[in-house]
């Protein structure tokens, strides 16, 4: 006898081994909209035996496991279409993503739209045929020879990276089949709304050196109805696109002879980045901040203190050769943290002058793949609100606390908040080669962080090998929005690299201690904010970060000289303000106002002039009545006071 344990309900003891399905049939709480189970916290398919005591939770769509089995299933339909059409190509991977999936395929045939069309129609056949699938395993070596036999080298490939001895898996569905670990719908009847949403190029593994795939994104939902408001939502993206609404609003271009990932701050973007910059480094010196300028680059020498030149060599621009010992060899920074240190380190150091919180705004310099770059969000040379508290360990609860703080405070003020979610990143065990430290250190500095992420009641979600190479983090998450995620603000905990540098302290006793030290940003990268926030006010930024906050509209020649009378009344308070004095029509100049996303337009003319006032127009509510000018600039002033959103 075996206990079987349904979430929601009473225990049940079977005598015999039974599938997911049949156990919930005899329990009458089996329906069409489940998917697949978790069983004992692993994702299988309904299919999958229970046999010994189990904890099972059925999934449907609304769960995001449940949904990554409907779509990964959906991938499999993609790859067996693919094949019946072009079965010289070539299958790879095929995982289910946020919001979809992707296949890559080595194929001569291009995937131009009207093929991607072609292949939609042989996926909807074999959604009619409703093929079922099965799971099967065969040895190492016969499933290389499997793989061998249908010449799919790829796969050969993936197969021959496991360990000898290792069973593996295959679905079938029909005369199709690929290697897969699962989980997957009972048949492919299940997937009834799908769309192929684009085609782009991608390496094989990721790696630039070797042979550039076909990736065929799509998406597929239970239902069109659900589709339809998806692919509504992914059109509205596309207006929102931080990359088409820059470019239009001239906040940024790119230059081929300047490079990838090196974007150029037109005007409007240079002024939007140090307004936020000012706001982060005022912001910071209220916390007791000590604002600090260090170089863009150093030796060899620092970063191989910081272990840096072994863990993070790749993602470094080195100037001279890293192979030549007889010839100084540089690197631009790609963090500041041992920048930082020297500043510490300039004197002996008392446990008086601890916490130390080191503020900076840097530049910093990553080698970031080609394939990678996306507009802001993704760059190789960025601004970042860098800082590093060095404190006693007895500090740590209390300095971590006013990092998250301080990080909370931005989101809030800047209206992203509500889309941020949190990632406790911790290390992997089993890759060890990754990191500096012990594992009695990293248990003991993960042990320390859970307890301060749970003492301050954040709610978040665990990331294995997302960990900074010495130590763990809290990783600020949030999604670009095409639904890509990013990390926007980082606390970090560190218990190795004081030492490393011989970070020392005298304490109350006399006696030399090691401090700890927190690395984190209060806003993170200025380019990726910039990015998001444009996103998500599709270009129509507060009007404390508006580079042009008012447009001054006279409706005629002779009304200019109020114009910019009342420009300079604003401009005495520190308003951005610009006179639109073209001889246009008023309607005109107020249509380009509003598509240039100015929160606030000001027409004048003789009425205006004479009983001097001002007629406001606001870019969200439209006409906004007249004004006394007096009265415009403390309205103006106010919101810019109080940052309304």
């Amino acid at each position: 006898m075996y206990t079987v344990t349904f979430e929601g309900q009473s225990p049940k003891q079977f005598a015999e081994p039974l599938s997911v399905y049949d156990a919930a049939a005899e329990l009458g709480i089996i329906s069409r909209e489940v998917l697949a189970a978790k069983v004992n916290g692993e994702v299988v398919d309904l299919t999958s035996k229970l046999d010994a005591d189990a904890e099972v939770k059925l999934l449907t769509f609304a769960d995001e496991e449940g949904a990554r089995v409907f779509r990964h299933t959906a991938s499999h339909i993609l790859a067996q279409a693919v094949k019946r059409l072009y079965p010289a190509a070539k299958l790879t991977i095929g995982p289910a993503i946020d919001n979809g999936f992707y296949y890559d395929f080595d194929s001569e045939v291009s995937f131009t739209p009207d093929v991607l069309s072609a292949i939609e129609g042989e996926m909807k056949k074999i959604v009619k045929e409703n093929l079922r699938l099965e799971r099967f395993t065969l040895p190492r070596e016969e499933a290389i020879a499997f793989m061998r036999e249908k010449d799919e080298p790829y796969k050969v490939e993936l197969i021959e990276d496991l360990p000898e001895g290792e069973t593996i898996s295959f679905y079938r569905q029909g005369d199709f089949v690929d290697l897969c670990a699962g989980a997957h719908l009972f048949a492919t009847g299940a997937v009834k709304a799908f769309k192929l949403t684009s085609c782009t190029g991608a390496y094989w593994r990721g790696d630039s050196n070797r042979k550039m795939l076909q990736r065929v994104y799509g998406t597929a939902f239970p239902n069109k109805d659900a589709l339809n408001a998806h692919l509504s939502a992914i059109e509205e993206a596309k207006k929102r696109d931080h990359n088409k609404i820059g470019r239009e609003l001239e906040y940024f271009t790119t230059s081929d002879v300047i490079g990838q990932g090196l974007p150029i701050m037109l005007p409007k973007g240079a002024r939007a980045i140090q307004l936020l910059q000012r706001f982060v480094e005022d912001e910071e010196q209220k916390r007791g901040y000590l604002l600090t300028k260090t170089p863009l680059m150093a030796k060899r020498d620092l970063y191989r203190i910081s272990g840096h030149w072994d863990h993070y060599l790749d993602g470094m621009f080195v100037l001279g050769d890293p192979a030549d010992e007889t010839k100084e060899c540089f690197a631009l920074r790609p963090m500041t943290c041992p920048f930082q240190y020297q500043v510490f380190l300039n004197r002996k150091r008392s446990y008086r002058d601890l916490p130390m919180r080191l503020g900076e705004t840097s530049t910093l310099f990553r080698n970031e793949d080609s394939g990678e770059m996306h507009g802001l969000i993704r760059v190789r040379q960025f601004t970042i609100s860098e800082g590093h508290l060095i404190l006693r360990p007895e500090q740590l609860e209390e300095e971590f606390r006013g990092c998250l703080e301080l990080a909370q405070y931005m989101m809030e003020t800047l209206g992203l908040a509500e889309d941020c979610s949190y990632r406790f990143s911790q290390w992997d065990p089993a890759r060890t080669d990754k990191y500096e430290g012990t594992a009695e250190q990293w248990e003991e500095a993960q042990s320390i962080m859970k307890k301060l992420l749970d003492a301050n009641g954040i709610d978040y979600k665990i990331g294995i090998d997302e960990a900074a190479f010495y130590g763990p983090k809290l990783d600020i998450q949030i999604k670009n929005v095409h639904g890509k995620e990013d990390t926007l603000i980082t606390i970090q905990i560190d218990m190795l690299l004081a030492k490393k540098f011989g970070m020392e302290y005298t304490d109350r006793d006399n006696s030399a201690k090691t401090p700890y030290i927190i690395h984190r940003t209060s806003l993170g990268c200025y380019e990726r904010t910039l990015a998001l926030l444009l996103e998500k006010y599709a270009g129509a930024l507060p009007l404390w970060l508006s580079p042009n906050q008012i447009t001054v509209l006279p409706i005629a020649p002779e009304f200019e000289d109020y114009a910019y009378e009342v420009k300079a009344a604003l401009e005495k308070e520190g308003v951005r303000v610009e006179v639109d004095a073209r001889n246009e029509k008023i309607g005109y100049k107020i249509r380009e106002a509003q598509l240039s996303k100015v929160p606030y337009m000001v027409v004048v003319g003789e009425k205006e002039q004479a009983e001097h006032t001002v007629s406001v127009r606001a870019r969200k509510e439209g006409e906004g009545g007249v004004m006394s000018l007096d009265a415009f600039v403390c309205k103006v002033l106010d919101e810019i006071r109080t940052k309304k959103r």
